[in-house]
C-alpha cells in the first residue's frame, strides 16, 4: 500500500478504536491489530502487534489521566496489580516474538472470541468503594497481576477483559473503580511489550503516531455518541461483542489459510 494511503487508513483505525473505547470503555483496543493487517496492510504479524502496543499504551495512559482526576483510582491496588504485571507483560512480549507470525495470529483470534464471549457476560456494580491494600490483599493481587501481564505481553492486547475482573475478585472494589485502576495496568502493561517489540524493531512509529492522533479524534466523536446511547448501552455492548466474536472468526479464517 502506498505510504500516504497506509497512514490514512491507520488513522481511521485510530479514530474506531478511540470512537469504541469512549463508546463501550473497553475492548476496542483489541481490534487494532486486526485493522493493522487487514486494513492498513502490515505484513509482519508482529509488527502489528507491536505497534498496536505502543498506541494503546497512549490511549490507557490519557484515559487514566481522566480517571485519576475524577478520583477513580485506587492506586495503591493499582499499583501492586501493575508492577507484578509489568515482568509478565516483558516476559510474554520477549516469548511472543519466537512464535510464527500465523500461529501467533491464529491464538490472538481465540483471545478476541474470549474478550467478545465477555462482554456478553452481565456486568455488575456491586463491591466496597472504601476498599484499599492490605498485606492480605497483596498477595491476591501479586499472582493475578503476573499471570494477566503475561497473557497482555504475548497478545500484545491491553488486557482490560481481564485485570477488571481480577481487581474486583481480588479485592472486592467495585466496578468504576475497577474499570479505573486497570488503565494503570493497561499502561503499564502496553508499554512493556512496545518496548520490547521496538528493541527489536518491530513497531512502525509512523502507523503508531498516525493510530493515536486518529484515536484522539475518535474519542472526541464518542463522547457525545456514548451520551446518545446511554439509554441502549447493553443492547450496543452486545452488538459490539458480537462484531468482535465475527472479527476473530474471520482473523482465524485468514491465519489458517
Amino acid at each position: 500500500m502506498d505510504p500516504v494511503l497506509a497512514y490514512a487508513a491507520a488513522g481511521l483505525s485510530g479514530a474506531l478504536i478511540g470512537l469504541l473505547l469512549t463508546v463501550f470503555g473497553g475492548g476496542g483496543s483489541v481490534l487494532a491489530t486486526p485493522l493493522l493487517l487487514y486494513f492498513v496492510g502490515v505484513q509482519d504479524p508482529h509488527v502489528a502487534i507491536g505497534t498496536s502496543a505502543a498506541a494503546v499504551a497512549v490511549n490507557a495512559a490519557m484515559g487514566l489521566g481522566a480517571q485519576a482526576r475524577a478520583g477513580r483510582v485506587k492506586w495503591p491496588c493499582a499499583l501492586v496489580f501493575g508492577g507484578a504485571g509489568l515482568a509478565g507483560s516483558l516476559v510474554g512480549a520477549h516469548l511472543a516474538q519466537k512464535v510464527d507470525g500465523a500461529v501467533l495470529i491464529l491464538w490472538f483470534a481465540v483471545v478476541m472470541a474470549l474478550i467478545g464471549a465477555s462482554m456478553l457476560l452481565p456486568k455488575k456494580d456491586a463491591g466496597d468503594p472504601s476498599v484499599h491494600l492490605t498485606p492480605a490483599l497483596t498477595l491476591k493481587l501479586a499472582p493475578l497481576g503476573l499471570a494477566t501481564g503475561l497473557a497482555a505481553g504475548f497478545f500484545g492486547i491491553g488486557g482490560g477483559f481481564l485485570i477488571v475482573p481480577g481487581l474486583m475478585a481480588a479485592t472486592g472494589m467495585t466496578l468504576a473503580h475497577a474499570a479505573a485502576s486497570s488503565l494503570v495496568s493497561v499502561a503499564l502493561f502496553g508499554a512493556a511489550t512496545s518496548a520490547s517489540y521496538a528493541i527489536s524493531g518491530l513497531i512502525d512509529w509512523g502507523l503508531f503516531a498516525a493510530l493515536v492522533v486518529g484515536g484522539a479524534g475518535g474519542a472526541l466523536a464518542g463522547a457525545p455518541l456514548a451520551r446518545a446511547l446511554a439509554g441502549h448501552a447493553d443492547l450496543a455492548r452486545r452488538v459490539f461483542a458480537l462484531m468482535v466474536i465475527a472479527t476473530a472468526a474471520y482473523v482465524a479464517w485468514r491465519a489458517m489459510t
